[in-house]
């Protein structure tokens, strides 16, 4: 190395905020939507909306999609949509990788059946974060037709492992 020169080293490690915004949103598409149970107790179930990047390209997601009840096999939206809980970031999926939302469902036997007035719920209906689109996973439950009566909340999406 010559007098007055120096080298600065390459290091190999995350792509920057500039190169991962340049990955293509997610589409709908992009993204196979699923539900699956984990857990109840006192009145709630528990389970996970996991979306799998079923396209051949990386593609970037993150935050929050729509999440409801639907009914009546028509895709009736049944009561409120899900509540919101938490926050969360952009980040990139690689073919065959997964995001994860955790959800909360309070049961709907919980509230005076007058102010619920219960109906038979066929699924969710599923927006992937900044999607126009939804997707149907199946869930028979019942639900609350008063839209004041929110049974449904979730996290933003994450990156599974």
């Amino acid at each position: 190395m010559a007098a007055g020169s120096f080298s600065v080293p390459v290091l190999a490690g995350t792509p920057s905020a500039a190169a991962a915004s340049a990955v293509p949103r997610c589409h709908d598409a992009d993204l196979h939507a699923r539900y699956r149970a984990t857990d109840n107790g006192a009145g709630h179930r528990f389970g996970k909306i996991v979306l799998r990047n079923v396209s051949g390209h990386r593609c970037r997601t993150g935050g929050f999609g729509g999440l409801s009840y639907v009914g009546d096999g028509n895709g009736t939206q049944i009561g409120a949509p899900a509540d919101r809980q938490g926050s969360g970031g952009s980040f990139v999926l690689r073919p065959g990788q997964r995001a994860v939302s955790r959800v909360d469902e309070t049961v709907a036997e919980n509230y005076d059946a007058a102010a619920c007035r219960p109906h038979a719920v066929d699924g969710f209906r599923i927006y992937v974060p900044n999607a126009t689109r939804s997707q149907f996973v199946a869930h028979p439950t019942t639900g609350c037709l008063d839209p004041a009566v929110h049974l449904i909340s979730h996290t933003a999406y994450r990156k599974r492992g």
